[in-house]
């Protein structure tokens, strides 16, 4: 019976769909030694931690690497590949529920939550209310977002049909902009947006985009939003800039290092957000997630490509260790 790893338990329906096609485990543990271990035997990985490149050198079985999400990041695509292993993803599924966490975080930001939440339990309903009086309102101001994918779509229309704001963005495609949205480049985008929202891949050409000298571009008052990868900003810009007082504050889902220590400036700030790389999971997202995952698993055990190859380059290793008519 094949074998499918997943690092992370699934949502009951997708657990559900992979019930007769296979022994679903869990990995226990999500270090590189035990995943390759664990990996050995399995035909299928799901994955939702990032995979060691060595998993693919041991895993004689292993036919697809499915992405419990879009982001690539954690699979090293150019092992898989080598190894003659389809990496596909489930696109899309999260963005609504990533868009919502934007415009949530903004606003807790707006209205300074987590100043009035602290000194209203601690100092009692005056000195909650009295954080009132810097509060600023959403409507009207300027968002940019970078990265006009799933998730930068969702915002966008969120923001533009939902809270009048000005909308406009920055990618890398040539397509026509979306209703209400206005492309800009990376360097006018950060100068004249009021809330900046990172949602771009991680690449090459986007580490470190968000940079020193980007960052002291920024207005006074602006937030910066981050719901793509940490190594997207420069951190120890960013510091800087909360310590000066010369952004107006910052939401962070993300982070270079992750789990975030708990000794880390970020969490000194109280114009900071700090959220565990949980922007894209709800109930809704979860159960969408994993039962694209399972549905290209079981297309993959069918001796199926998956809707979403992503490595499409291997197609002749791949039929040279699996002689399937595909």
């Amino acid at each position: 019976m094949p074998r499918i790893l997943s690092t992370h338990p699934l949502h009951p329906r997708a657990t559900g769909m992979l019930a007769g096609a296979g022994k679903l485990v869990v990995a226990s543990a999500l270090d590189a030694k035990t995943l390759v271990a664990e990996a050995a035997d399995a035909d299928i990985v799901i994955v939702r931690a990032p995979l060691p490149p060595e998993l693919f050198q041991g895993a004689a079985r292993l036919r697809a690497a499915i992405r419990h999400g879009a982001g690539l990041d954690m699979i090293p695509v150019e092992a898989a590949t080598s190894a003659g292993v389809l990496v596909a993803n489930v696109p899309a599924v999260n963005a609504r529920s990533v868009a919502e966490h934007v415009m949530f975080v903004t606003l807790a930001l707006l209205r300074r939550f987590r100043m009035v939440d602290r000194d209203l339990r601690a100092n009692g309903w005056l000195a909650g209310r009295d954080h009132a009086n810097s509060n600023t309102e959403l409507a009207g101001k300027t968002i940019g977002i970078v990265g006009l994918g799933a998730v930068g779509q969702a915002v966008g229309h969120i923001a533009a049909h939902g809270f009048d704001l000005n909308v406009v963005a920055t990618t890398r495609s040539m397509r026509p902009a979306p209703d209400k949205v206005g492309f800009l480049s990376i360097d006018a985008l950060v100068e004249q947006s009021d809330i900046i929202v990172l949602c771009c891949p991680l690449t090459e050409e986007t580490r470190g985009l968000i940079s020193r000298e980007r960052i002291s571009r920024m207005k006074p008052n602006a937030l910066l939003i981050n719901v793509s990868r940490g190594p997207v900003v420069d951190d120890e810009a960013l510091i800087e800039a909360l310590r000066k007082g010369s952004i107006g504050g910052a939401a962070l889902d993300v982070f270079a290092t992750q789990p975030l220590p708990q000794n880390h400036p970020y969490f000194g700030f109280d114009n900071v957000i700090v959220t565990p790389h949980m922007a894209g999971i709800t109930e809704e997202s979860m159960m969408r997630m994993g039962v694209g995952a399972a549905g290209e698993a079981l297309l993959v055990l069918a001796n199926k490509l998956p809707l979403n190859l992503r490595n499409p380059e291997v197609m002749e290793h791949y039929r040279r260790r699996f002689p399937v008519d595909l």
